[in-house]
């Protein structure tokens, strides 16, 4: 089982952000990473239809042999985490429940603002996920439908999208937020604007970091971790390869070598996928 890659998808290329922590923290694994850029982004969506999109996809994974599934969306995960890990036999993260036990542990006034996608706000995901870890937060949330937009255009500065951000955030900082979760996996590449915004005063939470550690621990009591390094990694898309791949280096790195438009109707060969191991 040690040596079956971990799945990860996401509706776009934002969970690579995510993915660049578990390469972090776990250099060995193979990871087969598939953005669903076709059907993308998922945030403004009705969380029925985001359902269904997340049940094919992970489904499509499973296909491959993964012995766990990260679901790198914040919009997928508030649609389906839940039912997936009742009804799968291998293990499913997400990426709301490791984020929210941080700002619990960071937040000193237990006054924590969430931000995200209309799907994700609207599902109180993130509320719930606060409230049964300690039942004195309170939760100030705000979707922000234009954050996706600008990442994608590589525009996470300036004095427009400093306004914008002003305008979704200042409710929350008037209400004395200590702690902001960044509800949505592009919203690491904000961090930089967003600090600007809130003052040092009040603690960014990024799940990425978290989810990996998540991700770590279950595979260590599973005795699942692989040894054998170095992990390979598979850049899979539904929309186009050419667009994927260039805003996938701004996400990750280097590491996005290639990538491959896929029919999920069909699967290509895992080892073709994966190819040769680099022992240099």
């Amino acid at each position: 089982m040690k040596d079956r890659p971990i799945g990860m998808f996401d509706s776009g290329v934002g969970g690579l952000t995510v993915m660049r922590s578990v390469i972090d923290l776990m250099p060995d694994e193979d990871i087969i990473y598939l953005g669903d850029d076709a059907r993308g982004p998922y945030g403004p969506r009705d969380i029925e239809e985001v359902r269904r999109f997340s049940w094919e996809i992970i489904d499509y994974l499973l296909g491959f042999g993964v012995k766990l599934v990260v679901i790198a969306c914040n919009s997928a995960t508030a649609a389906v985490l839940e039912e997936a890990q009742r009804d799968y036999d291998i293990p499913i993260v997400g990426v709301i429940h490791p984020g929210a036990r941080a700002a619990v542990r960071r937040s000193k006034r237990m006054n924590i603002g969430v931000i995200g996608t209309r799907c994700t706000i609207g599902s109180g995901s993130y509320e719930d996920a606060l409230a049964r870890i300690d039942d004195r937060v309170a939760v100030f949330s705000q979707a922000c439908p234009e954050f996706v937009d600008f990442v994608e255009r590589g525009e996470v500065n300036g004095d427009h999208i400093y306004e914008v951000a002003l305008g979704y955030l200042e409710p929350m900082l008037d209400a004395g937020i200590d702690t902001l979760i960044m509800g949505c996996t592009h919203y690491p590449l904000l961090e930089g604007l967003l600090k600007e915004v809130t003052g040092p005063e009040v603690s960014l939470i990024s799940s990425a970091d978290e989810t990996a550690v998540e991700v770590r621990d279950i595979l260590e009591r599973l005795g699942w971790l692989r040894e054998d390094p170095p992990g390979r990694h598979v850049f899979l898309t539904t929309g186009d390869v050419d667009k994927c791949a260039e805003l996938g280096r701004t996400f990750l790195g280097p590491e996005v070598r290639g990538v491959v438009q896929v029919d999920l109707e069909s699967h290509p060969v895992l080892e073709s996928l994966l190819g040769e191991k680099d022992e240099s």
